[in-house]
């Protein structure tokens, strides 16, 4: 499976050190940037190449990041096809239901307010965590897809 990173300064870091864990966890990583820790850089720039890649490559994942996660999903959901979560700490359900219940295909992390781990753990249940299928669910996919 592949998994699609991007980010701006405000997630660099984090985006690497999840850069490492998702290969060692035997992912197909293609990082769309940023490749440098540059202050003034801006996270539709690279989230937005993270969503179309999504998009045109079936069955692949992305992870987006940025301060609060919440501009970065914005971005993304302007793609259509795209279904962006926002975790920014607290239960990890959220990760969860977001793919069971919603078939997000992209996760956006608040950098700014989770540990690492606790982005490895989203991530991880993210990643792993299969869509139901369900009537209902894909019912109100199909209502947001409209």
């Amino acid at each position: 499976m592949k998994i699609y990173l991007g980010t701006d300064h405000a997630g660099f870091e984090l985006k690497e050190k999840l850069k490492t864990y998702l290969s060692d966890l035997g992912y197909v990583v293609e990082d769309k940037g940023a490749f440098t820790l540059n202050p003034t850089d801006d996270y539709p720039d690279f989230v937005r190449p993270v969503a179309e890649a999504v998009v045109n490559d079936e069955g692949s994942f992305g992870i987006v990041l940025g301060k609060s996660g919440e501009g970065e999903a914005m971005v993304a959901d302007k793609v259509e096809g795209i279904r962006t979560a926002v975790y920014y700490g607290g239960s990890l359900d959220i990760p969860r239901l977001a793919r069971e219940h919603n078939n997000a295909n992209i996760l956006s992390i608040g950098a700014g307010f989770v540990t690492e781990d606790e982005a490895k753990q989203a991530v991880k249940i993210f990643l792993e965590t299969p869509f139901s299928g369900e009537e209902r669910h894909e019912r109100r996919i199909e209502k947001m897809e409209r």
